[in-house]
């Protein structure tokens, strides 16, 4: 990060290593146990503020921000948790909708770890990284303090750490195949985990649903007697128009119509997400039939919000793409985006995905719309081998349409140059296209590439 002290780079380093030690986030036992025992010790911070809880499978991310956008906009100091970063870790706490310093972030570890230890002596787990990044979070925003926090679930929802928040509003993003090891194999059973973040009482704003996942999501708001806010019947997209930069959206809100509303993100699927975070704000402040939002104050929110990873733009010319699409419903939504707002000549696609996603389904869903694809990988541990992911591809693509390339800015330079080829020697297409994806690492490498600031 430019400007940043290079002595607390080196210790958010330092700090980073030592929760590196725990369980990594992809790895849970489900009880909310430890995580409840350290908020005790903390004196309950996340009780302090009232919470949007969002969970599912895909779109939480984007959600999250413009929750956060739409809740800033309207005056409140707001506080956001999301996971997991693009870049830096600092990126998951973000306070008036920045992230906290690393200084921040190695103060609000130094103030719990004293607490995540004693949780540590009394269980025979120790708490997860996930756990003890919950905590600074919670902690971090009562000492703020926030008016309002947006939480991201980890994964899941009923046991994920961030689970001990009552929230006051619970948004639940569409509901998809994912995590299967932990979420299970069926709709029905995935959405039963995300749904166990509406709590008795909340309001439950869902965005539509495959039909066996609504049916969970609703058995559970009527269980817990809570309130429910649907898309396609409470509130949804009323009509959507590409724009320079974006779209203009005309959005039925909880509250009424909201027109003109320009949004600075490509795609069907942030047209939903907005407005599933419209409805939730909506449902916070209490607006409905009679109550609406102010217009104007809405408008400047949606226009100002930042989504990092989500189809970004990071080079024209050729045009280069970053998104951190990550499983086959993400990429479809990605898909149809670039299919339907762009205007490639030629579109090269950058591949590089986690071992234990769906790469044949990621693949399979970037197929028609992608001329060349180079398989790389990432930093992650957890990457999958470039020639694997070759094995996987070249039944979808073919052979000749495949390149690999170990190190992704090698990727980056062959996918740039691919892009720019025809078949005519010495002449280069004008209007070729890079979308860089597969991965949220994969993501977030190729924003430090191209000199993006975390944020």
């Amino acid at each position: 990060m430019s400007g940043t002290d290079p002595a607390a780079m080196q210790e958010l380093h330092v700090v980073e290593a030592e929760l590196n030690e725990r369980w990594p986030e992809t790895k849970i036992e489900p009880s909310l146990d430890r995580i409840r025992a350290l908020t005790e010790l903390l004196a309950d911070p996340q009780h302090s503020y009232p919470v949007v809880h969002i969970s599912g499978t895909n779109g939480k991310s984007s959600t999250s921000r413009i929750a956060d956008a739409l809740l800033s906009g309207l005056g409140l100091r707001t506080g956001r948790y999301t996971s997991p970063h693009l870049q830096l870790a600092t990126e998951r706490i973000s306070i008036d909708g920045a992230p906290i310093s690393p200084e921040g972030y190695v103060e609000a570890y130094r103030d719990v770890a004293p607490y995540v230890s004693i949780v540590d002596s009394r269980s025979d787990v120790r708490m997860s990284k996930f756990e003890v990044l919950t905590g600074m979070a919670f902690a971090a925003f009562a000492d703020a303090p926030v008016e309002a926090a947006v939480i991201e679930v980890g994964l899941g929802g009923s046991w994920d750490a961030t689970n001990v928040a009552d929230a006051k509003i619970a948004v639940v993003c569409p509901v998809a195949l994912d995590h299967a090891d932990y979420l299970g194999t069926d709709l029905a059973s995935i959405a039963g985990e995300k749904a166990g973040i509406i709590k008795p009482g909340s309001i439950a704003v869902v965005a539509a649903q495959p039909a066996e996942a609504q049916k969970v999501i609703m058995e559970r708001a009527a269980e817990v007697d809570a309130t429910v806010a649907r898309e396609g019947q409470e509130f949804g997209v009323l009509s959507r128009t590409v724009a320079v930069g974006g779209q203009l959206l005309r959005l039925q809100g909880l509250g009424g119509v909201y027109d003109e509303i320009f949004l600075p993100l490509h795609g069907e699927h942030q047209a939903r997400n907005a407005v599933l975070a419209l409805a939730a704000v909506e449902a916070f402040f209490g607006a409905g039939a009679d109550r609406q939002l102010d217009v104007e104050r809405v408008r400047d929110a949606f226009a100002n919000v930042v989504t990092p990873g989500r189809l970004e733009r990071v080079r024209a010319a050729p045009t280069v793409l970053v998104d951190a699409a990550h499983n086959p419903h993400g990429a479809r939504a990605l898909a149809d985006a670039l299919s339907s707002e762009f205007s490639f000549r030629k579109l090269v696609a950058v591949v590089g995905v986690l071992g234990d996603k769906d790469a044949r389904g990621i693949l399979a869903e970037l197929e028609p719309v992608v001329e060349e694809i180079v398989l790389t990988t990432n930093s992650s541990p957890r990457a999958m081998d470039p020639d694997v992911l070759a094995g996987v591809a070249k039944d979808i693509f073919g052979p000749d349409r495949i390149v690999v390339e170990p190190r992704l800015d090698n990727a980056v330079e062959t996918a740039i140059q691919l892009a720019e080829e025809t078949d005519e020697p010495g002449e280069s297409v004008s209007g070729g296209g890079i979308v860089i994806t597969g991965s949220v690492v994969t993501a977030g490498e190729a924003r430090a590439l191209f000199g993006k600031e975390p944020a």
